[in-house]
């Protein structure tokens, strides 16, 4: 192998809210740590406008602007920051032999995956337009700023039920539009939906389109219309706020037949652990949490890849 070859300590994929907690905790443990920041630079929260349940910032933040601060208080204790994606990981040795999408070619002693999951969109153009402007995948991130208003969801399985019964507690109106007669959500969870008297499900239904109004640089959706797609019938409804709740797909394209994974691709981690199914490889954030998907958590879990990255590296020694 080539002596010309690049040797990395901790190596960290991806610079969410868990990649740069994870380069603050490797670079204060002198783990030199080096970030590629992937596809998304600054991960989900970069397409998010304000962001209020974080700690520590009491008038809520801009998500960019939350992840440039991450990104500079990692680097204030030495970690490199690149652009750029990784194409492929050697796995079956330590140290890993790791490939850039620029060719570079490096050996890194413990890895630590943290690439996110990216939501499941509709894929209608107005959805990317009012992204963030009333267009959201995440109620629990972005619920709040619809306190008192109506709102609709889209999806129908138990993430689709969860975050419409979460709006349902904050919102005047929820109307739930799924595709079929009846949810795929559990019947829990389902129970719950029709017991709750601010959410109406509109049945046998798609978005066709979501309506809102510019003013300057000011979006705001002002409603959806929607399809009956057995009678072909179109009608618009009035909302404040639009959520897509039709999934998640984790990023882990890059690990499939290498580390164990889940069967929707979330790479699995032993219990209480970021440990993956390789020894000196760690996962953090949302590529193996499909429950919360939270910045705090990720960022929690971030600190968790780090420290027992540090660990992994002392037993070795």
């Amino acid at each position: 192998m080539s002596e010309n070859i690049e040797k990395i300590t901790c190596l960290i994929i991806g610079s969410g809210p868990a990649g740069y907690t994870a380069a603050i905790y490797a670079a204060r443990a002198e783990l030199h740590p080096v970030i590629y920041q992937g596809m998304q630079p600054g991960g989900q929260l970069t397409i998010t406008t304000e962001v209020e349940n974080f700690p520590g910032y009491p008038d809520g933040a801009q998500g960019p602007a939350m992840m440039e601060d991450m990104k500079k208080q990692a680097e204030r204790f030495g970690t490199e920051v690149r652009w750029g994606e990784i194409v492929d990981v050697d796995v079956t040795k330590r140290p890993f032999l790791v490939k850039t999408d620029d060719g570079t070619q490096l050996l890194a002693e413990t890895i630590i995956v943290a690439t996110g999951a990216s939501a499941k969109w509709l894929g209608i153009p107005s959805e990317q337009e009012y992204n963030g402007y009333g267009v959201s995948a995440c109620a629990t991130c972005d619920g709040f700023f619809y306190k008192g208003k109506v709102v609709a969801i889209t999806g129908g399985g138990d993430t689709a039920a969860e975050e419409a019964s979460y709006l349902s507690k904050l919102a005047k109106k929820v109307y739930l539009i799924h595709r079929r007669e009846e949810l795929r959500a559990s019947k829990a969870m389902q129970n719950r939906i029709f017991k709750t008297a601010n959410i109406e499900p509109i049945w046998n239904s798609v978005v066709k389109e979501i309506v809102g109004k510019k003013e300057g640089f000011m979006k705001a959706v002002t409603g959806v219309i929607v399809e009956n797609v057995k009678t072909g019938e179109k009608k618009t409804i009035e909302i404040d706020g639009f959520f897509v709740a039709i999934g998640h797909r984790p990023n882990s394209d890059l690990f499939k037949g290498k580390l164990d994974l889940d069967e929707t691709g979330y790479i699995i981690t032993a219990p209480d652990s970021t440990a993956t199914s390789v020894k000196g490889i760690f996962a953090a954030g949302d590529i193996q949490d499909h429950v919360f998907r939270q910045a705090v958590t990720a960022a929690g879990s971030g600190c968790m890849a780090a420290l027992e990255a540090e660990r992994f590296l002392a037993d070795q020694e």
